[in-house]
């Protein structure tokens, strides 16, 4: 019997584990907190001829990994193995990937939303929901499986190759992982791997990180945004070339970032051929997603605004950017990046800053060293601190915007930012309601 080991035993882990079944290996599960220990697995590797070896991608480059590679085991990671199935079990859905450092959700969800109101079976999977070899086992029928994938899932890829690929777009980011944030997009190019012309490649013109890497891709390329893009935005309405989609002012989607969201959403409508009508009724229509510039709660004339998706600096400056003057909640786990963009950012349009989680020193010191009245920061480590803060100064009557958008992982504190922004949730309705 052919052998297998999994390192990492969360959704993509546990995913890979009922695939290889299937397939029929035996199967090694490593996890020091749920399976077999790194340290047995080490001893596993030594003892049994392993063949395959499935990195799950939220697990870093242990011994055990680095013992594997030596030992000239095959290393994929779910996506690779959820591809290989589906090529050998002929099964014929075709593949949207997407990836980015921000907006990567959105685009994946309403992309899925879109295609089931058209008429299309689609399921999204991989960083958003089940993992992709779950979805081929439990549905196989799907006519599109769209995946979003993080950086890491793009890491150990090999023959994976995507139908329609696309990059929304690149900023620094997990800087802990990676040696430079040149390797980082390197690794979201990934996302093309093994395209050919016969494939579609949506490119964001405006993103010169993109654009610099475009001699990589094979694909047909489609451009939005910009000068040069075939979708783009032009007296507040959206074309693609000189056709008329929708009015930007009737978008359910608010927001400058979503507007780029919203190109890519149409591009890959367009390359389906889905109708226009049937485009701009879904752009009027649609729902804002959850833990993403939410406005979940109105306590008199304060607004609450749940952001927990804002993990980077750029999407949280994109919501800054989406109200006048808001108070802002900020921070999290550090990762290390230069905080200079959110600080120029909060000083020019925050009236006052609430910091919580590892960076709050780190951010506070550094809005002091920038000029940012020192009155104005409220360093109190943890949500219910502020809570309660915010619940002893603000009165019904005045009227504010309370943004919670963290601009960082939430590792410190919580299990992802799904946990953290209901956690939010309920301490606000439980202090305000």
């Amino acid at each position: 019997m052919k052998k297998a080991m999994i390192f990492g035993a969360g959704v993509s882990g546990k995913g890979a584990l009922v695939l290889l079944e299937k397939m029929g290996y035996e199967v090694y599960l490593i996890d020091d907190k749920e399976a077999i220990s790194s340290e047995m697995g080490m001893e596993i590797l030594d003892k049994e001829s392993i063949e395959l070896f499935v990195k799950s991608p939220g697990t870093p480059y242990t011994e055990l990994v680095k013992k594997a590679k030596k030992l000239g085991v095959d290393i994929i990671d779910e996506i690779e193995l959820g591809y290989r199935y589906k090529i050998a079990e002929n099964i014929s859905g075709k593949i949207v990937a997407i990836t980015g450092t921000n907006g990567k959700t959105t685009v994946t969800s309403k992309v899925t939303e879109l295609l089931n109101e058209s008429g299309y079976r689609a399921e999204a999977c991989g960083n958003i929901g089940k993992s992709f070899a779950k979805t081929l086992l439990d549905n196989r029928g799907l006519d599109f499986y769209i995946l979003e994938l993080s950086s890491y899932q793009l890491e150990n890829l090999k023959s994976f190759k995507a139908d329609i690929a696309l990059i929304v777009n690149l900023a620094p980011d997990h800087l802990s992982r990676y040696n430079s944030v040149e390797e980082y997009y390197d690794t979201k190019f990934n996302i093309a791997k093994n395209q050919t012309k016969n494939d579609y490649f949506i490119v964001n013109s405006t993103d010169k990180n993109i654009l610099k890497r475009l001699n990589r891709i094979e694909a047909t390329k489609l451009l939005i945004n910009g000068e040069s893009g075939v979708i783009f935005s032009k007296n507040g309405k959206i074309y693609y070339q000189d056709e008329v989609i929708a009015d930007e002012s009737r978008l359910a989607l608010k927001g400058k970032h979503n507007l780029e969201n919203i190109f890519f959403i149409v591009a890959v409508a367009k390359i389906l051929d889905i109708p226009k009508d049937k485009i701009e009724n879904f752009l009027y229509s649609t729902k804002t997603l959850e833990h993403r510039m939410e406005e979940f709660f109105e306590y008199g004339k304060i607004k609450f605004i749940n952001d927990s998706k804002g993990t980077n600096i750029d999407s949280t400056n994109f919501a800054i950017e989406a109200y006048k003057m808001p108070i802002l909640i900020c921070g999290g786990y550090d990762k290390g990046l230069d905080l200079t963009p959110l600080v120029k950012r909060i000083k020019s349009s925050v009236k006052e800053v609430y910091l919580i989680g590892d960076m709050a020193d780190r951010l506070e010191q550094d809005l002091i060293a920038n000029g940012y009245d020192v009155r104005k920061i409220y360093n109190l480590k943890n949500i219910e601190e502020v809570t309660k803060n915010l619940k002893s100064r603000l009165s019904k009557e005045r009227e504010e915007v309370i943004l919670f958008s963290p601009s960082t992982s939430s590792f410190d504190q919580f299990k992802n930012f799904e946990d953290r922004g209901k956690k939010f949730k309920e301490i606000i309705k439980d202090y305000f309601g």
